[in-house]
């Protein structure tokens, strides 16, 4: 008799289904054109060139996020450079940034719950963390921002033992804020740091002489971390860190606008913690001056009010909100009434069991073109794709899915069988999609063969070449690929760069830079019919 999964959720099955969402496709496919590029390119220059302290995409300075990530990315690199490519060696910092984000908001929850209920509520965090919409594609991806998730899970967490442990608390606070400043600069942890300091004036609990003191020591601490790039970078390049301070502390976009993109983005980003955060909220408005309530609740307001002033509009920043959500919704499902409660299983669980489906379904088109139609679209959408059979990542596949067809069948009821279904679901798409679907996906997604076909016509010593519209993305990918770097093109002096990139629309060419330059190549990827980037002469 096959038996039954036991919930809460052990500490080893909360690794196993994150390892399981986690490392498929991590390592294997090429930069896309997402933030992905732009941080594996940095950390690429930091390799080559040894300068650890100003990021640079393509030779040129990028002062964006400062370089926490971008070191630990550098490190696994180095680490494992033997083994892998620099991309998915980089790509295991995100993976360990995650890993110790679930492991501290499980922490976390589990020390803010009731006696009794400490597994349940840290297994619950976790799963409602993994399962989210958002960390579905960027958990993946190198982006600083998932450094910044792991520090403010580690401050929540440190958190919970001011009442016990005040200096260690203080100290670890400030710790986790300036690492989260070093990661994507100062909202989130100033959101979080005025968060817990409102938690420390309003809470009874935290109402006392050490935890005063701990306060000051987190202050220091976070000041002192933080204080550590940017003094560096102020003595190395004090025309970078000029630059740096005056992104960092200006509004990027108008905050109404941010405002309402923020407000529609995170319904869908930050789903299904949202839902069971805000009943938590309802069912403890009697208590909501307990620390486990209204430190959460505060980062959650001052987290969505500092991306909303201070931009720009980007769904990467919305990540900032997750670990503060995780934390409230462990609270609320345990009173979740049984319809909701049911209906959030049934529909994770269908959802999920549908769409895993559809992508066995496409993966056989691709492979054996059965059924023709579908197979016709793919072939359309990758011109040129032809799918192979390989017995590996079949068979992760089929493990992943049969793993999922036991946690569907025999789960028996619990109050966390709803979440634990959700972030398994999760995690059998996410899993079967990268080990299926992801060759197809690499084909017409990688820039490698753009570098390659426009690194062949680039003329043997070419002094510079100049561009026009190139994204930073395309930038750092071209760099990254093939080592070609570009300048922007000087329309006072056209001729000072005797080759031109120009990043236009496949339907037309009305960019042309005009009849003095002759064009070398007309280059995109595969099945790619908004994106064309083409490379001039100019006429001697």
């Amino acid at each position: 008799m096959i038996p039954r999964l036991e919930l809460p959720a052990s500490r080893w099955l909360l690794a196993l289904v994150a390892l399981a969402f986690l490392l498929p496709g991590l390592t294997g496919h090429e930069p896309w054109k997402t933030y992905d590029a732009v941080a594996i390119e940095i950390i690429s220059q930091m390799q080559r060139t040894g300068d650890w302290l100003v990021p640079r995409i393509a030779g040129e300075p990028w002062i964006e996020d400062p370089p926490l990530y971008h070191w630990v990315g550098l490190l696994f690199a180095s680490l494992l450079g033997w083994a892998l490519p620099l991309h998915g060696a980089v790509r295991l910092a995100s993976a360990m940034f995650v890993l110790v984000a679930l492991w501290l908001i499980h922490h976390a929850a589990g020390r803010a719950a009731a006696s009794g209920q400490e597994q349940s509520a840290g297994a619950t965090a976790a799963m409602v963390l993994l399962g989210s919409s958002g960390l579905f594609v960027h958990a993946h991806e190198a982006v600083p921002d998932l450094a910044t998730l792991a520090a403010m899970c580690a401050a929540l967490a440190f958190a919970t033992h001011f009442a016990n442990q005040a200096p260690v608390a203080g100290f670890g606070i400030g710790m986790s804020l300036g690492a989260g400043f070093l990661a994507t600069g100062p909202v989130a942890p100033v959101a979080m740091g005025l968060a817990i300091l409102a938690g420390a004036l309003v809470c009874s609990e935290w109402r006392n002489r050490r935890v005063g003191l701990s306060l000051g020591v987190a202050v220091a601490v976070a000041t002192l971390v933080a204080a550590t790039w940017t003094l560096a970078l102020a003595w190395r390049a004090p025309a970078q860190s000029a630059e740096w301070w005056s992104l960092a502390l200006q509004s990027r976009g108008e905050p109404v606008e941010n405002l309402r993109y923020y407000a529609v983005t995170a319904g869908w980003f930050t789903w299904p913690a949202w839902p069971l955060a805000a009943w938590a909220v309802w069912a403890a408005r009697r208590q909501m001056t307990s620390p486990a309530v209204f430190v959460p609740l505060a980062a959650l307001v001052l987290s969505f009010a500092g991306i909303s002033i201070a931009g720009p509009a980007q769904d990467i920043n919305t990540i900032a909100l997750l670990p503060p959500l995780a934390m409230l919704a462990a609270q609320g499902v345990p009173h979740l009434r049984r319809g909701a409660e049911s209906a959030l299983d049934w529909f994770g669980v269908m959802t999920f069991t549908l769409f895993a489906g559809l992508v066995w379904l496409g993966y056989a088109a691709m492979t054996w073109g059965v059924p023709p139609r579908i197979a016709r679209n793919f072939a359309k959408s990758a011109p040129g794709f032809e799918g192979q059979f390989e017995w590996w990542p079949f068979a992760i596949a089929l493990g992943l899915t049969l793993a999922w067809a036991y946690v569907a069948l025999f789960t028996p009821p619990s109050p966390t069988r709803g979440v634990t279904r959700w972030a398994a679901g999760v995690a059998l798409l996410w899993g079967t999609l990268a080990m299926l679907w992801f060759p197809w996906a690499d084909y017409q997604k990688s820039y490698r063969g753009v570098a390659q076909q426009l690194q062949s016509r680039i003329p043997a010593g070419t002094r510079c070449v100049a561009r026009i519209g190139v994204g930073s993305a395309q930038r750092a990918a071209l760099s990254y690929h093939a080592g070609i770097r570009t300048q922007p093109f000087d329309r006072a002096r056209p001729s000072s760069c005797p080759l031109l990139l120009v990043q236009g629309s496949a339907r037309h060419e009305r960019d042309a830079p005009g009849p003095a330059w002759v064009k070398l190549a007309d280059v995109g990827r595969p099945g790619d019919k908004g994106e064309r980037l083409r490379l001039y002469r100019h006429r001697p």
